[in-house]
């Protein structure tokens, strides 16, 4: 019988991991025992993706404000800190925020305009124009953005983050000062010590910092890159990818991924026979259409996945090939001609007319996208994800 359903995704429910319980035995008896429940087989080249988020928890990557004040202040000492272009978020920044000023006296806090970097509004183009202000020239006090634009709550969250940010810093009675600007070096103005918190232009931010007489520079991936009296850390990505615990510690971004991974995919080999891809994940790499929102607050989408999983899709765009190679074919002989192109096309088909229109991106992006959608942030309780048929084209 022809086979009809291509890619199937499913979210595996699985126990409520806490610190200590073994992610490769739970993964792997989840998957087993979902094939045997749900009546799947499982076959070479499928997917078993993980949220970061179960994986860090069972390593318990946990990190208090404490932690983060003595590294910060170990770092900066006494001096005046810019803290520079943070993301507009109560989950991923304001945590480390009470961190940062419970280790500094004064606080420079210089935001990104009309929006951060993952797309969360300050204010609207609309209004921007509508006052004349140029966000790549203007640098603009904070009297100066009440003034023009007055006060605006984020349209998802209902939070004014200029006044949140301010509270914050405030609350451990360090002075803070909020400018607004685009460019980097305004902050030199103010001081030469600066905690630059862009998450993927952040080397960019550094190197011009360190060029044009910044001192003491470093990036959120600085802080905690060891532990800090027993605390969690990450050496790759410090407070990067880090989410808000409780309302006094941070969970950081998991370590030693690559293990895990080599591990479970051994061990699925063992029992079943099959050689099965294995990734964690943590956000998808995606924008949202409504709110203007990139969704990839992570330093990156992966931090753990096997071989098989390397690269780029190879694929031919069917109806480029329908509409032009094949414009007076149909039905079975255009099936037939499809196929053979498919199954006879070369190992690497950049920059082919044939290809126009597929997706460049790397496989972990959009296999980390597709498993994000599907495991989603709420309550759905389905932490890994199974992917069959990712791999197949036309002909299989």
């Amino acid at each position: 019988m022809e086979r009809i359903v291509g890619t199937v995704i499913r979210g595996l429910r699985a126990p409520i991991l806490k610190e200590g319980d073994d992610i490769v035995d739970i993964v792997v008896d989840t998957v087993l025992k979902a094939s045997q429940l749900e009546g799947f087989n499982i076959n070479d080249k499928d997917i078993v993706t993980i949220t970061e988020s179960t994986v860090a928890r069972t390593q318990g990557n946990y990190a208090s404000i404490d932690d983060i004040a003595k590294d910060v202040n170990l770092k900066f000492g006494e001096d005046t800190i810019g803290v520079i272009f943070p993301i507009l978020s109560r989950n991923r920044f304001a945590t480390c925020l009470h961190g940062i000023a419970k280790g500094a006296k004064k606080i420079v806090l210089m935001l990104q305009y009309p929006s951060d970097e993952v797309g969360n509004q300050l204010v609207t183009v609309d209004q921007l124009d509508k006052k004349g202000v140029n966000p790549w020239t203007d640098t603009l006090t904070e009297n100066e953005f009440r003034k023009l634009f007055g006060y605006n709550k984020h349209p998802f969250t209902g939070v004014d983050y200029i006044e949140y940010y301010k509270s914050i810093i405030e609350n451990y009675n360090t002075e803070c000062e909020i400018i607004f600007s685009n460019d980097p070096k305004t902050i030199l103005n103010y001081t030469k010590n600066v905690l630059a918190c862009d998450i993927h232009t952040r080397f960019r931010t550094k190197k011009i910092l360190k060029s044009n007489g910044g001192e003491k520079i470093y990036s959120l991936d600085d802080i905690l890159t060891r532990p800090i009296e027993g605390s969690g850390y990450n050496e790759s990505y410090g407070l990067l990818g880090s989410n808000k615990a409780t309302e006094k510690s941070i969970k950081l971004f998991p370590r030693d991924c690559q293990p895990i991974v080599d591990k479970i995919q051994t061990i699925l080999k063992e029992k079943t026979g099959k050689t099965v891809e294995v990734m964690i994940y943590g956000d998808g790499a995606f924008k949202d259409p409504v709110g203007k929102i990139w969704e990839l607050a992570d330093p990156i989408v992966s931090p753990g996945y096997t071989k098989g999983l390397e690269g780029t899709p190879n694929e031919l765009k069917l109806k480029y090939l329908a509409d032009n190679k094949f414009t007076d074919l149909k039905g079975e002989e255009l099936k037939k001609a499809i196929s053979e192109c498919i199954k006879n096309k070369e190992s690497d088909l950049v920059g082919t007319m044939e290809t126009q229109g597929t997706t460049p991106r790397k496989l972990t992006d959009l296999i980390g996208s597709l498993s994000d959608l599907t495991s989603g942030s709420g309550d759905k309780g389905t932490p890994f994800v199974y992917i069959q048929g990712y791999f197949d084209n036309y002909t299989e």
